[in-house]
């Protein structure tokens, strides 16, 4: 049964995107990147992958749970694996962007590295002549890795196709909140899961949340051509935090108005001034109809209730400081920095890797951290690549007993109730407990990933199907 709608709020998007319902040939994938800032052992899926479509894995590491010579050590040796460990953006060869500057030292800085990661990857694919890749999220499951070889397939005619997100929805906190309280609310294409043309599509991830809608923007114009095949799993998480809500606001603000013009048939370009004053209206109204919608909720506890309605007051909190003048400040920017990337992408040589992997730091700037193991065959033995001394990782020592258990949070309910072995829940950042309604997503994940993971992949039933803490 369709859900509430609202004459505030769009719902769905999914007119914007072509549906692949026939089969699709899949195509030949160039590598897989993934961001990642958990422990090695959420590569395992990416890292399964990768060795089915016989192509590179790219991982790319920051913050205090992982490192490239984690992944060097916690992947399958067969895997043609490129790890980098990712520094400050200041100290990497990309071009300095209006985008961040505009919201710089602003409540509205983005503090993740997301988005530069992936343009990273972006760079990193030019200069190995890389066509056809795919980012996967490191919390993402994959129950069929061929579907990632089909929307390669779709990629000779569309600049980016996405693969459809099942399991926990991947929205925002205002979305999210929509949806449980009754709102007809769905998803989009995402960075999560999406393939993309590289030599056609000359566009970057801006810093801000919703990142991803702003790459498939063209010029700041309309939508690339988009599709969706196939089908990946998202985990279960606990959306409803204060600081998520905060950081989201402006990036989902800024998406949504956009898309709101493309649903009626306009461009980026017709968010003038009255547009964006309109939106924001718009948007306060949402918000706090939503929280109507949660107060008078009959499925929703009274934990949850509280949770939710403390996520939304804070969306409506940091809304109170977008302008429809910054707004539209922000999209001229978004032009500019789309013009400065293509320019930037032009002067990137195509080498070897070891030189390509040098030669991601700013001259001048320290070595990056990177570990290799080039393969000519990813399904027959690996040769280890070298490994250059700028390029050693540090010494790393075994962490005490019980250090690691303690800085991490205990897993969600949802993901070890029926005794399934989960991945030890995929924690994201700390946050109260997972609500009891999720067990039936997670089972489901669980089911379908095991189905496909029933023959051991062809290497003796040694591996577990399930990652599992390092």
């Amino acid at each position: 049964m369709a859900g509430a709608r609202t004459p505030d709020h769009h719902g769905s998007h999914q007119s914007l995107v072509w549906s692949a319902d026939e089969p699709v040939r899949p195509a030949k994938v160039d590598a897989i990147i993934v961001p990642t800032a958990r422990p090695a052992a959420y590569l395992k899926e990416a890292a399964r992958a990768a060795l089915h479509l016989r192509c590179p894995l790219v991982t790319l590491h920051s913050g205090k749970w992982t490192c490239a010579g984690h992944a060097d050590r916690h992947t399958d040796p067969r895997v043609d694996l490129i790890a980098i460990d990712v520094p400050e953006p200041a100290q990497l060869r990309l071009p300095e962007l209006e985008t961040s500057r505009l919201l710089a030292d602003t409540v509205f800085e983005q503090r993740s590295d997301q988005s530069v990661k992936r343009n990273l990857g972006l760079m990193l694919s030019h200069m190995l002549g890389w066509e056809r890749v795919v980012f996967l999220d490191d919390d993402i499951r994959i129950p069929d890795p061929d579907d990632l070889g089909r929307a390669a397939g779709l990629l000779c005619i569309h600049a980016a196709v996405g693969l459809r997100v099942g399991g926990f929805p991947d929205n925002s906190v205002v979305c999210h909140a929509f949806r449980d309280a009754g709102g007809d609310q769905g998803t989009f294409v995402g960075g999560g899961a999406m393939a993309v043309e590289v030599k056609r599509n000359r566009s970057f991830f801006p810093s801000i949340y919703n990142e991803d809608w702003f790459y498939l923007l063209d010029a700041g114009k309309r939508l690339q051509s988009v599709a969706t095949v196939g089908e990946v799993l998202q985990y279960p998480y606990e959306p409803y935090r204060a600081d998520r809500a905060r950081g989201e606001e402006l990036g989902d603000v800024l998406a949504e108005g956009i898309f709101w013009l493309l649903d009626q048939g306009k461009t980026a370009r017709d968010g003038d001034l009255e547009h964006w004053r309109d939106f924001l209206a718009r948007r306060q109204r949402f918000i706090e109809q939503v929280l109507v919608m949660v107060d008078r909720s009959a499925g929703i506890g009274p934990a949850d209730r509280a949770r939710m309605a403390e996520a939304l007051k804070a969306a409506l909190g940091r809304l109170a400081h977008i302008t429809p003048e910054l707004c539209v400040r922000y999209l001229k920017a978004l032009v500019s920095d789309q013009e400065r990337w293509q320019r930037h992408i032009q002067g990137v040589q195509r080498q070897p890797r070891e030189r390509a992997l040098k030669s991601l730091a700013r001259r001048g700037a320290t070595p990056l951290t990177w570990f290799t193991r080039d393969a000519t065959d990813a399904g027959e033995s690996l040769v280890p690549g070298r490994r250059p001394r700028a390029a050693q990782a540090p010494r790393l020592r075994e962490p005490r007993r019980g250090e690691l258990q303690a800085s991490i949070q205990t897993p969600p309910r949802a993901l070890i109730s029926g005794g399934l072995s989960v991945a030890g829940g995929l924690p994201d950042a700390a946050g109260p407990p997972i609500p009891d309604s999720y067990p039936a997503i997670a089972a489901k994940i669980a089911l379908a990933c095991q189905q496909r993971h029933a023959d051991g992949d062809r290497q003796g039933g040694n591996r577990p199907s399930q990652p599992l803490h390092p």
